[in-house]
């Protein structure tokens, strides 16, 4: 997920908003909260998950192009960088997104939504085994609290009268544990200079191709002509990719992993509501509840953010 406008991943990376890990969380979280009801739109009309899911690399990509091209900033991935693009892709984007956008006309685009929430959890698990920089206590406490909150929507979901299949309950728990994996790699192999934007670029290339592979592979063919049962969803989730992923990996180089993963709060809390306005999807209060808890979590995190800036 990548740019405003074709200039704005290279200009605005220097602005006071661009540097602020806060407001980062804020913007990233909110802008994938979209992806879940534009994901149901989709699986409501049978497109293809994998097709779906290229869209974002697609988006992200076709939006970085432009201005790494002016500003001459396009370098041909070598060695070390070469290895990172290709395991970020696989991690971070390709098996993420094919399970998200597979899970939700099953689970629902705000339970789907809410199981991004558990990355935090995962995540800080991971980062405290390789001994990457932890959160400060408040920062803690915010992650336990925004723990809570998915815990209270995860159960008072699961035995609802309308709870998905066991098969994908367990398969969107699936999504936070690859997103963690991808937060933390992403971390401890960052070549060395790189630029956050030529990163993303390539990362998101790369899972094109694997995205068209797994297409031939599992159709024969590339089902373009699906997109026509949802144009303008196609195009919003292309947009948002697009405005998305170079602040993702300012995010990931300015925050570190911990911080990182905690746009699965927000973006829980936004697929919640968005599902609900949009989609008409229906929630118990106990569900709310927890939306509610997250949301506390998120402010603590934020708090403790700001206060160790």
């Amino acid at each position: 997920m990548a740019h405003l406008l074709a200039n704005s991943s290279v200009s605005y990376s220097g602005s006071g908003i661009m540097r602020n890990p806060a407001l980062l969380l804020i913007m990233t979280g909110t802008l994938i909260g979209f992806n879940f009801p534009l994901g149901k739109i989709a699986g409501e009309v049978q497109i293809s998950p994998f097709l779906w899911a290229m869209l974002v690399s697609l988006g992200a990509a076709g939006l970085l192009l432009p201005p790494l091209l002016i500003k001459r900033r396009l370098t041909i991935p070598k060695g070390r960088t070469l290895r990172y693009i290709a395991i970020s892709a696989l991690i971070s984007f390709v098996i993420p997104n094919v399970l998200l956008f597979s899970v939700i006309p099953h689970a629902g685009a705000g339970y789907t939504g809410l199981m991004f929430a558990l990355s935090p959890v995962f995540t800080l698990t991971l980062s405290l085994l390789f001994r990457i920089k932890p959160p400060s206590k408040l920062g803690l406490i915010g992650i336990t609290v925004g723990l809570l909150g998915a815990i209270i929507v995860s159960v008072t979901r699961g035995l609802a009268p309308e709870a998905p299949a066991l098969i994908w309950v367990l398969a969107a728990i699936l999504i936070p544990m690859t997103l963690a994996c991808g937060n933390v790699y992403r971390s401890l192999d960052w070549p060395e200079g790189a630029s956050p934007d030529t990163l993303s670029f390539w990362s998101h290339s790369f899972s094109i191709a694997i995205f068209l592979c797994l297409m031939f592979v599992q159709d024969g063919t590339i089902p373009v002509h699906q997109l026509q049962l949802a144009p303008w969803a196609a195009t919003a989730q292309m947009v948002i990719a697009g405005i998305t992923f170079p602040i993702y990996f300012r995010l990931q180089k300015q925050g570190g992993p911990v911080l990182l993963s905690q746009i699965g709060y927000v973006a829980a809390a936004v697929g919640l509501v968005t599902a609900t306005v949009i989609l008409g999807e229906h929630y118990n209060p106990l569900t709310w509840a927890g939306a509610g808890v997250i949301a506390f979590g998120i402010s603590i995190t934020i708090a403790g953010q700001i206060k160790s800036n």
